[in-house]
């Protein structure tokens, strides 16, 4: 362990043991994904160095940060606006979520039945494991599910906790509800950070995380070439550090990425054999380090080829208009442009089915794995309505529920190879 960073996590009320023994067990994790695949792109060597610093050379810039007086936001989930938060001279940062760790500690507050990603997030902050959790000024949580909301009323007795309504429906009463939303966090933000929110700054950061955006739409777009450039589990990695990196730094890192992955499809090489399968895995979203499901289907002998996750396209696909002059103009762009999110949340929600169906043709899937996080209730109902569609289209289809514990990871390479089979 780094003595330099174990002070730091000492300030930040890390209980050190149990978080070098978390990290020793990340990094084997780790190397067996990722480290020993072939063919992988040189500009990884970048997102390799950032997760093994990740809860080290990070966590010290934004230390350095808030010290000069910057305030930290929590984000838990793609509805949050990070423009805002940028505007306003914050930093975002994604919470952890992806692991067990701390589940008997967020047990004794929330149900067992609870999904796993809820249980992550809590367990890991009442572990004292997380160092962008203890760096949050505020965590900015948001009503996309049930347990996600009444989880925050009881996390908010550990952290500041501000709560975000986002509606059900996209009506247009929904959207004077979510527009008045961006006005309440906008008054809580100014208050946090001490600062008004200038137009020049909103543009600024609104042209910021469109640009990130397009960087790794420009990604996404070249994972259509056969064969494959790029894996998915590095593909997932990348969009997984999005949500951690800064801004500027990630997204210049994206688009050298991007010139590396446009040399090799120029080549025609790729990271498997032409006419391997190629999935679509649709569904939840994967936190840092819950890289189970790409590791099974990549191993089985196939490629992944696109996300429809709010850890892929749901984050990335669709950019904030750059039209407006004035504050209100952007909030309106902010507010259109958060609404088209096709989150499970919305009842109904025609034009998830339709992303998916469009991300199989144009990426040439071969078929759609579609993940749902245990007890994820909005996906897991969801997904028979996906089935349905994709059965029209002619599209196979698997359906997965899992959670983060490795013992079923035998019986889903078992549905995994059997489903490649018959495709």
């Amino acid at each position: 362990m780094n003595k330099t960073h174990e002070a730091m996590w000492k300030e930040l009320d890390l209980d050190l043991g149990a978080h070098e023994a978390l990290l020793t067990v990340l990094g084997r994790f780790y190397n067996d994904i990722y480290l020993s695949q072939s063919g992988r792109l040189q500009g990884m060597e970048y997102l390799d160095f950032v997760m093994g610093e990740v809860h080290g050379l990070r966590i010290r810039e934004i230390q350095e940060a808030r010290s000069a007086g910057r305030k930290v936001m929590g984000l838990f989930c793609v509805f949050v606006p990070e423009e805002l938060i940028l505007a306003l001279d914050g930093i975002c940062v994604g919470l952890c979520a992806g692991a067990e760790a701390g589940f008997d500690a967020a047990e004794r507050h929330l149900p067992r039945n609870t999904c796993p990603l809820i249980k992550s997030f809590f367990g890991f902050r009442l572990a004292r494991l997380c160092p962008y959790t203890s760096s949050c000024d505020l965590v900015i949580g948001e009503t996309t599910c049930d347990g996600k909301k009444k989880a925050y009323e009881l996390f908010g007795d550990f952290q500041p906790t501000y709560v975000m309504e986002v509606p059900q429906s996209k009506s247009a009463a929904a959207r004077v509800l979510f527009r008045t939303e961006m006005d309440r966090l906008r008054e809580t933000l100014e208050r946090l950070t001490g600062r008004i929110l200038e137009p020049q700054r909103l543009r600024d950061a609104i042209r910021l995380v469109n640009r990130r955006r397009s960087a790794l739409n420009r990604l996404a777009a070249l994972r259509a070439a056969e064969p494959a450039p790029i894996s998915g589990r590095d593909a997932l990695l990348i969009n997984q550090v999005a949500f951690y990196d800064d801004p500027v730094r990630f997204t210049e890192t994206v688009e050298r990425l991007c010139a590396e992955l446009e040399e090799r499809v120029q080549k025609g090489e790729g990271v498997a054999p032409p006419r391997t399968k190629r999935i679509l895995v649709s569904g939840c979203p994967m936190a840092v380090p819950n890289w189970k499901l790409p590791y099974v289907i990549e191993g089985s002998g196939a490629v992944i080829v696109g996300e429809e996750s709010c850890v892929g396209a749901r984050h990335t696909r669709d950019l904030v208009s750059e039209q407006a002059e004035t504050v209100d103009g952007m909030l309106d762009a902010l507010c259109d442009r958060y609404l088209r999110i096709d989150c499970a949340t919305f009842t109904p929600n025609p034009e998830r089915l339709d992303n998916i169906v469009r991300m199989a043709r144009e990426l040439h899937a071969d078929g759609v794995i579609h993940y749902a996080l245990e007890f994820c209730q909005p996906y897991a109902i969801e997904s028979k309505k996906v089935e349905n569609r994709l059965a029209a289209e002619g599209i196979p289809f698997l359906r997965v529920e899992t959670g983060y514990s490795l013992e079923d990871i035998e019986p889903l390479r078992t549905r995994v190879e059997a489903f490649l089979e018959t495709i």
